[in-house]
């Protein structure tokens, strides 16, 4: 492994540089230790890559787990009469799936999944271990989230669907899910930044993100300050441009419903 030190680097540094204070030329030294050197920059570009990968593969399968947890329960809590003992074994077995991943941590699923169910022996394996992981613990989040959207709409909407002839998925899928989709968009942005946020866990199981690919660089430098706070500024970045276009989104809904 090659070290870049200081004194090698300012000897071959611009004469421009050499006039500035002693503190802004570690600075620059840093910044390019960090990001030029060796085409370092390329550590987070592909750690972005994986980590964005991650990020919308969890989600998806988040939505689909969640919703069909949902959907599930309210049709459990919303039955007339005594629910079908399947309908019962069902809702029982998403309130067990619910509780046990709410009430885990995120990392300790992932060292499970990582080192006790899986066993990745491959990067693309590892990828996928950390995509089902984080899909399974979102779900958990998700399905709360829009089963309480669910309840909120009024139970007269589906009473209206059944005058007019839909059955119970259709009064679902036009009537009611449509209502809800708006009521918890909110909440869902706040999951979908907080599973980019989680998506940092993944460096357990050894998968090269974006956050392990500023550890990798600070074993290079031995600096920890640029790097680090490099990564912070890169989450901040992707978050603020994520909560623009979620803020977007609810405005063109706002817009649609008058």
């Amino acid at each position: 492994m090659t070290v870049l030190t200081f004194a090698n680097w300012i000897a071959e540094a611009p004469s421009w540089i050499l006039t500035l204070p002693k503190w802004l030329q570690q600075i620059i030294f840093q910044l390019y230790q960090v990001f030029v050197y060796e085409n370092r920059w390329q550590f987070f570009t592909d750690g972005l890559i994986t980590t964005f990968a991650v990020t919308i593969g969890a989600l998806i399968i988040g939505i689909i787990i969640g919703m069909i947890v949902a959907l599930i329960r309210t049709t459990h809590d919303s039955a007339s009469g005594k629910p079908s003992i399947i309908l019962r074994v069902l809702n029982t077995i998403c309130k067990v799936y619910v509780t046990v991943l709410r009430g885990t941590p995120l990392m300790v699923q992932l060292l499970i999944m990582g080192f006790v169910v899986m066993v990745p022996k491959s990067s693309a394996q590892t990828t996928f271990c950390a995509i089902l992981t984080l899909g399974i613990n979102s779900g958990a989040y998700v399905a709360e989230i829009a089963r309480s959207g669910i309840m909120s709409i009024n139970a007269g909407q589906s009473e209206a669907g059944r005058s007019l002839g839909l059955n119970y998925v259709q009064t679902m899928w036009y009537i009611i899910l449509p209502q809800a989709f708006k009521n918890i968009l909110p909440a869902l942005g706040n999951e979908l930044i907080a599973l980019l946020k989680e998506t940092s866990l993944v460096t357990v199981i050894a998968l090269q993100d974006v956050t392990k690919a500023a550890q990798v660089i600070v074993s290079k430098t031995y600096t920890a300050v640029i790097p680090y706070i490099s990564l912070a500024a890169i989450y901040l970045v992707l978050v603020m441009i994520l909560t623009k276009l979620l803020a977007l989104l609810e405005g063109r809904m706002r817009k649609g419903e008058r």
